[in-house]
């Protein structure tokens, strides 16, 4: 009896399995409030560019060392990150962060939260709810990347969970304007809710998600180097993914203090899988439209990252990632512009079937 109930799907995989992610999510949430939420995105960076790079000479692992453990329950974005950035949240809130952050503490994803057993738990319930996302998304084929979805919808549970604003207290002429940073004003912590960490002080009453990189022309330029970058990676090596890996390792220098390292995951994989989708993956094919439309989905993903963090980062208190949600958003219009037979492929991302 046991043994069959074991064996019914649930979500398109197995009873069993499915208890083994639960488990699996918790700890991948927990080590990444441990090791801090950008720290732990770091290591994904690693492990894809180990998983791809073993792909390109043909290893046998190579899909496992990806798919299982860059993004699995060890460091998946939606788990790891997610659940990092969840911790962070819980722990500003609960004046225990200690970050010494300019911004909102709870926004310090660089900061390793340790060992402290409430951090390490809600960071593995909301890794478990980040696969549980991804995994829901994933079953059904949603036209768009699971685990990004996974990282932007944990976000907004976390706000709505933990009691923060869901977009925050506009300052300036609405939520695009960026100058009120740029004249360094203030607004007195405890403004708004979710302030506690910061008792007595004053934080700039915009927080861009980058101060090195919000103006649009920059945002766009990187955008189009990146993305070219990204397509020539995948024309040259196969792989939708290894563009995404080194940009999400190069953050590790950021991590590390060095200034103006720029964020740029969610230009190189719009890119590589824009240029794959628009050949229908057939790398034979020319290389030179490859380039292109991978040039083109870098400025795309970049532009509506920098719309999102001035939306839903630059006036809260907590993490909404960016890159997560230019991710999901482009993948999203790369699967339509499938369906409606504008690309005659849609590359890794879903179609509904299609």
């Amino acid at each position: 009896m046991l043994g069959t109930l074991l064996q019914v799907p649930v979500l398109g995989i197995e009873f069993s399995t499915l208890v083994i992610l639960f488990i699996a999510a918790f700890a991948g949430g927990a080590f990444g409030a441990a090791l801090g939420a950008l720290p732990a995105f770091c290591f994904t960076g690693f492990m894809v560019i180990a998983g791809e790079a073993a792909g390109f000479a043909q290893a046998e692992m190579a899909g496992n060392v990806t798919g299982l453990v860059a993004f699995g329950p060890v460091f998946g974005p939606h788990i790891s990150f997610a659940g990092g950035a969840a911790a962070a949240a819980y722990a500003a809130r609960e004046n225990e962060m200690g970050a010494g952050f300019d911004y909102h503490n709870a926004k310090a994803i660089t900061f390793a939260l340790g060992t402290e057993p409430s951090h390490l738990v809600v960071g593995g319930l909301f890794g478990i709810a980040g696969m549980l996302i991804t995994q829901f998304s994933a079953a059904l084929a949603l036209p768009w990347d699971p685990i990004a979805m996974g990282v932007t919808l944990s976000a907004l549970l976390h706000r709505v969970v933990l009691g923060y604003s869901i977009i925050g207290v506009v300052a300036g002429d609405g939520l695009f304007d960026m100058t009120p940073f740029e004249r360094g004003e203030k607004r007195a912590a405890g403004a708004v809710g979710g302030d506690a960490d910061k008792p007595g002080k004053e934080r700039f009453a915009v927080e861009p998600w980058l101060p090195h990189q919000y103006k649009w022309s920059g945002v766009a330029l990187i955008g189009l180097v990146t993305g070219i970058l990204g397509g020539y990676i995948w024309l040259r090596t196969g792989s939708y993914f290894l563009g995404f890996g080194i940009s999400a390792a190069s953050l590790t220098f950021l991590n590390l203090g060095v200034e103006k390292i720029p964020v740029t995951h969610h230009m190189t994989l719009p890119a590589s899988t824009g240029g794959a989708a628009v050949v229908a993956s057939d790398p034979t094919a020319s290389g030179v439209l490859v380039v292109v439309v991978a040039a083109v989905f870098g400025i795309y993903g970049a532009l509506l990252g920098e719309v999102w963090q001035r939306i839903f980062y630059a006036h809260g208190d907590t993490h909404w990632d960016p890159p997560a949600a230019a991710i999901t958003l482009a993948t999203f219009t790369i699967a339509v512009l499938s369906i409606v037979g504008v690309f005659p492929g849609s590359a890794w991302v879903p179609a509904l079937g299609i």
